[in-house]
């Protein structure tokens, strides 16, 4: 029997990218009636506990998602065999993310954009320091990422 999916999607903090990714990604696995376990973290624990930015979560809220309740947490070694996809949002992330990695590590390490054609190999762009409209661009991105990445582990046996 082959082990539910599962997918950690992973940025610095864990309060704009990841929970825009986890709302994404929990939305579209819904539309297409795949059963994933999804959850988000930072490769930083400077944020943890704490709720997504309130710029990300008015994005959410805008296309009805309410990310309100999600709490930042830090990316932990028994990660890389509880989930089956760690998802980073970009290149220094994914490269942490590798250097992380322990000994025995199960879970196949990617990023997310590299799911839509044309775009692999690309971040997507920290919208932290900007303004509001930079969200709206994660969430396009975060949005289509996750759109491919559901038909990928959907075409999997």
């Amino acid at each position: 029997m082959t082990a539910r999916p599962s997918v950690l999607l992973v940025c610095l903090g864990n309060i704009c990218r990841s929970p825009l990714a986890e709302a994404a990604l929990r939305a579209e696995a819904a539309r297409a009636g795949l059963d994933l376990e999804i959850d988000s973290a930072g490769t930083g624990g400077w944020h943890a506990g704490d709720a997504p930015d309130r710029r990300a979560q008015a994005v959410a809220l805008r296309h009805g998602i309410d990310i309100s309740g999600y709490r930042a947490r830090q990316v932990t070694t028994a990660d890389f065999t509880r989930f089956t996809h760690i998802v980073a949002l970009d290149a220094d992330n994914l490269a942490d993310l590798r250097r992380l990695a322990p000994t025995g590590a199960t879970a196949t390490i990617g990023l997310l954009l590299d799911h839509v054609p044309g775009r692999e190999g690309q971040g997507v762009r920290d919208p932290y320091y900007g303004d509001a409209d930079g969200f709206d661009t994660t969430w396009a991105d975060v949005s289509a990422g996750a759109r491919g990445l559901v038909r990928a582990i959907a075409a999997r046996p």
